[in-house]
C-alpha cells in the first residue's frame, strides 16, 4: 500500500501557493529514510513574487513604531507555545531528533528568543542628539535595511529561523525566508503561525533546494542577505551578493577546540563534553568535537570518554532515554562515514566509527585518538557525533593547536587556574569562548565568530543591530 504523501506550499503575500511551474521535491524523515512529503521546489517566478510581496509591505511596516512590533512579537512567541506540540512534532517528522529534548531543549529557548527581540524592538540607541558644529544639530536615526533574504539549514529549523525573522521584523524589515530542502515542514507551520498575526508580505517562505537560496541572493530586491550553512555557501552567497552590493550576514562552520587542563575537574568535564560533541548528532558549530588535553591526563581522559560514548544512546524520536537522533540526510551519513573510512594509520578509533542500524541515518557515538594537527579529521568540520582527542605539553602548543584552524566560532577551556582561563579567552581566536562549560547559548549574549566562520551575530543587541542602518540628518538651527 502507498502512503500519501503531504504537500507543503510556500507562504507568499498572505497566501499558502505551489511552486508556479508545479515542481516538486520528496522530503524524506531521517529516522526512517522514508519520505513522508513533498515541498515546492521554487524557481524565479516564485521568488520574485515573494521579494515583490515582501517590498510592497516594507513601507508600511518599516512606520510601525517599535512598540506596535514588540506588540506582533509577542503574539508570535505566545502563539509558538501554544501551538508548541504541533512545532514539536513537525520538528521530529523534520529532523527525527528525540521528542521529549526537541519540547524541552528547543521551544522554550525559541520562545525566549522572540520575545527579547520583541522587547530589543525598543531599545534602539545611538548617540544623543547635539552640535557638533556651531549652528548645526546633528542627529542619529537607526532604520531598517529592507527586505531581507534569508536562508536556514537543516540541523536546528526552526530555532535558526527564529534567530532570522525575529531580529529582521523586530527592526522594522520583511522577510523572505527559505529553509533547507530537507527540512521546510516547521517552517511552513512558522509561516502559518506568522501569517495569521503580521499583516500580508512581512514575513514569506520559498521552499526549494541551493539554486532557489541562490535566486533569493542574486535578487536585486533585498538589501540584506543572511545564511546560516556550509563556509562553501556562505563564500558563493558573500560572491553573489557582491555583485550588487547587497549586505551580508555570515554564520557558518565552527570546529571548536576544547582545551582540558590537567587540573580540570576531570568527571565533570567528560560528562560534558560528551553530551556537548554528541547533542543533535553532533550537527551543531559549536559542538566540542575536537578535544585537546594535558599529555599526563590523555589516557585517562580517553578512557573515561571512551566509556562515556559506549553509555551514549542514539535511536528513533520517540524513546526517551536516547541523547540524539539520525544524521540528517543519506548525504550527511555519507559524509561522517568517509571521515572515519579514511582516517590515517596513526589514528585509534577508541569507540563507535559505525552506522547503527539499517534504517534511518543514525550513526554511533564516536571518540578517535592519536590524530595529529595538520589530519583531515581535525582540520575540516565532520558535522557529526565524532570527538577527536589530541595531546599538548603546555599551554603555548593548546594555544597553537587551539587556533590552528580556519573555522573560529566557539571554543571552550577547562581548568581551576583562574588566571590560565583569562590568558586562554583573551589568547583563543573564536567569537565565543566557555570555560569550565560549553554550549550554552542566552539570547542576551552575541553568537557569531571570526575568519571561516564567518561575521555578524545572531542574538543579543549586536544581532539586532546587523538588521538596521545608521543614517547622520543634520540641520541648522540658525534663524
Amino acid at each position: 500500500m502507498t502512503t500519501e504523501l503531504r504537500r507543503l506550499r510556500n507562504y507568499i503575500d498572505g497566501e499558502f501557493r505551489d511552486a508556479a511551474d508545479g515542481r516538486t521535491i520528496e522530503v524524506v524523515n531521517p529516522a526512517t529514510g522514508q519520505a513522508y512529503a513533498t515541498s515546492p521546489l521554487s524557481g524565479q517566478a516564485d521568488v520574485d513574487a515573494a521579494m515583490a510581496a515582501a517590498a510592497a509591505a516594507f513601507p508600511a511596516w518599516r512606520d510601525t513604531t517599535p512598540a506596535e512590533r514588540q506588540k506582533v512579537l509577542l503574539k508570535i512567541a505566545d502563539a509558538f507555545e501554544e501551538r508548541a506540540e504541533e512545532l514539536i512534532a513537525a520538528e521530529s517528522e523534520n529532523t527525527g531528533k528525540p521528542i521529549e529534548l526537541t519540547r524541552t531543549e528547543e521551544v522554550p529557548p525559541m520562545v525566549d528568543q522572540i520575545r527579547f527581540f520583541a522587547g530589543a524592538a525598543r531599545l534602539l540607541e545611538g548617540r544623543s542628539a547635539g552640535e557638533y558644529m556651531e549652528g548645526l544639530t546633528s542627529i542619529v536615526r537607526r532604520e531598517p535595511v529592507g527586505v531581507c533574504a534569508q536562508v536556514a539549514p537543516w540541523n536546528y529549523p526552526m530555532m535558526m529561523a527564529v534567530w532570522k525573522f525575529a531580529p529582521a521584523l523586530a527592526a522594522g524589515n520583511t522577510v523572505v525566508l527559505k529553509p533547507s530542502d530537507t527540512t521546510p515542514a516547521s517552517t511552513v507551520l512558522i509561516a502559518e503561525i506568522i501569517g495569521a498575526i503580521v499583516p500580508k508580505g512581512v514575513f514569506n517562505v520559498v521552499c526549494g533546494d541551493r539554486d532557489t537560496g541562490r535566486a533569493m541572493v542574486e535578487h536585486r530586491t533585498p538589501a540584506m542577505a543572511s545564511i546560516t550553512g556550509s563556509v562553501r555557501a556562505g563564500m558563493q552567497v558573500a560572491e553573489s551578493a557582491s555583485k550588487d552590493v547587497k549586505r551580508v550576514h555570515l554564520e557558518l562552520g565552527g570546529k571548536a577546540p576544547v582545551v582540558v587542563f590537567e587540573d580540570a575537574d576531570l568527571a565533570k568535564a567528560v560528562e560534558d563534553i560528551a553530551v556537548a560533541g554528541y547533542f543533535n548528532a553532533g550537527q551543531d558549530c559549536t559542538a566540542a568535537t575536537r578535544v585537546l588535553v594535558h599529555e599526563s591526563i590523555h589516557d585517562e581522559f580517553v578512557t573515561a570518554l571512551a566509556k562515556a560514548a559506549a553509555d551514549t544512546k542514539t535511536g528513533q524520536p520517540d524513546d526517551a532515554d536516547v541523547l540524539y537522533g539520525p544524521l540528517n540526510n543519506a548525504n550527511q551519513l555519507k559524509q561522517v562515514s568517509g571521515f572515519i573510512d579514511r582516517l590515517p594509520a596513526h589514528a585509534k578509533v577508541e569507540a563507535g566509527g559505525h552506522r547503527v542500524g539499517d534504517k534511518g541515518y543514525f550513526y554511533a557515538p564516536t571518540v578517535v585518538s592519536g590524530l595529529k594537527q595538520d589530519d583531515e579529521i581535525i582540520q575540516n568540520e565532520v558535522f557529526g557525533p565524532v570527538i577527536t582527542v589530541q595531546s599538548f605539553t603546555d599551554e603555548a602548543q593548546a594555544l597553537e593547536y587551539a587556533n590552528g584552524v580556519e573555522y573560529a566560532l566557539a571554543s571552550s577551556v577547562w581548568t581551576k587556574d583562574h588566571a590560565r582561563a583569562m590568558r586562554m579567552s583573551k589568547n583563543l581566536d573564536f567569537g565565543c569562548v566557555w570555560i569550565n562549560t560549553h554550549i550554552p547559548l542566552v539570547a542576551e549574549m552575541p553568537h557569531g565568530g571570526f575568519k571561516k566562520s564567518g561575521y555578524g551575530k545572531d542574538l543579543s543587541a549586536y544581532g539586532f543591530e546587523d538588521y538596521t542602518r545608521i543614517k547622520h540628518v543634520m540641520t541648522s538651527i540658525e534663524g
